[in-house]
């Protein structure tokens, strides 16, 4: 009997539930898991889970705090989404964003003075440019020279914090920052102001749009096709005459520009200079959003979200439960390893079978 139309509805319905359901039970796996680690030091996992709700979700100002760092875990995840989709795990975003920091506070530095509708657009460009040559570095060393491309990225990532550590310390230090060392603040025109209506910078703002615009180009452009076809079989895809280098270089390349945008973010918006504090975690938080997301750009929006009014809570949950600071980085740990091991569950439910529903 011929599948009718209904039955591929149903079909594609199931095989889009699993990209769903499998993450949100290993989310659910690891809150449990964190739960007994919180029942064997004493502690009350439903007064934890209140305090993040209350401080990350509860009130305007707590809704405004995690969107404000959401911005830069929107642009650290697609640096690891996208070349994903090629099947390359690159997990050094957090080298993107230090770097390109550093080159949108050193840009901003040396345009002291001048109109800011002309510093603004050379500070993004800085930072982009960094940071796609930085990750585009590791795609073109995993395609020419056959180098692993997660120990690649990570190595840079350590290079790329040692290297901003050097610079702000050193020849781009400003002699009037003594306690912390950084570069000369901003001149006040360069620095970005926030969304009409929020306490929150424009990093969202450009954080969501370009969610979007990776959405549209893996799923509705010829290149975003040709990626999916090289990450299911690099083989296949060079016997159809596919450029996969050009794509692996490419989609690593466009990652780390969004990673070293949202290194400018954190610098135009946030510590107003390019400072140590740039290398706070952002991008290593960004690999366990792009793999609770299933490296869709649109569910990354939401999950980066989630994890953001996390790392909101973890002060007052450090006063209130006197637990260290690093909790909520455990609690990160557990659901990434219960992320990990869910890998194993795809195609192994007959509900979720796609020919169980056109058959049905």
């Amino acid at each position: 009997m011929t599948p009718t139309r209904s039955a591929f509805g149903w079909a594609a319905l199931a095989r889009r539930a699993e990209a769903v359901v499998i993450p949100i039970a290993a989310l659910l796996a690891g809150f449990a898991v964190f739960s007994l680690f919180l029942m064997l030091q004493g502690k009350s996992p439903a007064e934890f889970f209140a305090l993040v709700y209350r401080a990350g979700f509860g009130t305007a100002f707590s809704w405004e705090n995690t969107l404000s760092r959401a911005a830069p875990l929107l642009l650290a995840a697609l640096c690891v989404a996208l070349p994903a989709r090629l099947g390359l795990v690159v997990i050094g975003g957090e080298g993107a964003i230090v770097l390109g920091g550093v080159g949108a506070g050193f840009a901003g530095v040396l345009l002291l003075g001048a109109p800011a509708a002309l510093a603004l657009p050379v500070m993004v460009v800085a930072a982009i440019a960094i940071g796609a040559l930085w990750i585009g570095a590791v795609g073109a060393l995993r395609h020419y020279r056959g180098v692993n491309e997660t120990i690649a990225s990570l190595l840079m990532a350590y290079i790329a914090i040692a290297l901003m550590n050097h610079l702000v310390e050193g020849p781009l230090r400003d002699p009037a920052s003594l306690n912390k060392p950084s570069t000369a603040p901003l001149d006040e025109a360069f620095r970005l102001g926030t969304i009409p209506g929020w306490d929150v910078h424009w990093g969202l703002a450009f954080g969501v749009i370009a969610c979007v615009a990776a959405w549209v180009l893996i799923d509705k452009t010829t290149w975003g096709f040709a990626a999916r076809i090289a990450g299911g079989n690099v083989r296949a895809a060079q016997v159809q005459g596919l450029p996969v280098g050009k794509l692996i270089v490419g989609f690593t390349a466009l990652g780390g520009a969004f990673a070293g945008l949202a290194g400018f973010f954190e610098v135009a918006a946030v510590h107003g200079s390019a400072n140590a504090s740039l290398a706070s975690g952002y991008g290593y938080t960004g690999i366990l959003i792009a793999f609770l997301a299933r490296h869709n750009p649109l569910a990354i929006i939401p999950v980066a979200i989630l994890l953001a009014g996390f790392e909101a809570s973890s002060g007052l949950v450090q006063r209130r439960m006197d637990l260290p600071d690093a909790t909520v980085l455990v609690l990160q740990g557990f659901v990434f390893m219960a992320i990990l091991m869910s890998e194993t569950l795809y195609g192994r439910f007959k509900i979720f079978a796609p020919e169980r529903w056109r058959t049905a």
